[in-house]
C-alpha cells in the first residue's frame, strides 16, 4: 500500500513536470526559461509555487 509520502511525492512529481512543460512552452527568453527549470527541478515544492505564482504561461492556442 503507497504511504502519504509516496502519494505526496508523486503529486508534486506531476505538479513539477507540468510546470516544466508550460515553462518550455512559453514565450520568455531563453534565459529566463532555464532559470525558471532551473529553480523548479533544485526547489520542486517551492519552485512550483513560485512558478505559478510569477512564472511564464504556456501561449494559449
Amino acid at each position: 500500500m503507497l504511504e502519504v509520502g509516496g502519494v505526496g511525492g508523486l503529486l508534486v512529481l506531476i505538479l513539477d513536470v507540468w510546470a516544466l512543460i508550460s515553462i518550455v512552452g512559453s514565450s520568455a527568453s531563453t534565459g529566463r526559461k532555464v532559470i525558471w527549470v532551473i529553480l523548479v527541478l533544485l526547489l520542486p515544492v517551492l519552485g512550483f509555487i513560485l512558478w505559478l505564482l510569477f512564472g511564464p504561461r504556456a501561449g494559449r492556442m
